[in-house]
């Protein structure tokens, strides 16, 4: 289940990015390539708990492939800082997944980093650490 967070007092760009955040969280639990696609920057660099990083392409494949198969998904203690065209987001993630026939629950804490193009905000950066 998604925390909501109080829009009240946010500019236009943070409910934006709070918005593609919460898409990016049931993408995660649903992922198409289209959904995925609209959300990631070409540049990606998404950097896992353990140390793996992966490119926009392989981070696609594991998730649309099932590699990665995220059954729940919670973000809590969410915060969206924004300077010029870059918004840093810090969340707790709470997810049960399924990786090579393995059910897991994992508690991280997540840094996103966003950049605003033409066509609006991208996911250009991600990494995770153990909590």
């Amino acid at each position: 289940m998604f925390v909501g967070f109080s829009s009240f007092g946010q500019s236009q760009d943070e409910k934006a990015v709070d918005n593609l955040v919460e898409n990016y969280r049931l993408a995660l639990i649903d992922p198409t390539e289209k959904n995925l696609s609209a959300l990631v920057h070409d540049q990606l660099t998404f950097g896992h708990s353990s140390g793996k990083i992966e490119n926009k392409a392989e981070f696609l494949e594991a998730l649309i492939s099932g590699k990665s198969n995220f059954n729940s998904v919670e973000f809590k203690d969410q915060t969206v800082t924004i300077s010029d065209n870059v918004a840093l987001v810090r969340h707790k993630m709470h997810a049960e997944i399924t990786e090579n026939e393995k059910n897991n629950n994992i508690n991280l804490g997540v840094l996103l980093v966003w950049k605003k193009q033409k066509s609006g905000w991208k996911l250009i950066a991600r990494q995770a650490y153990k909590l």
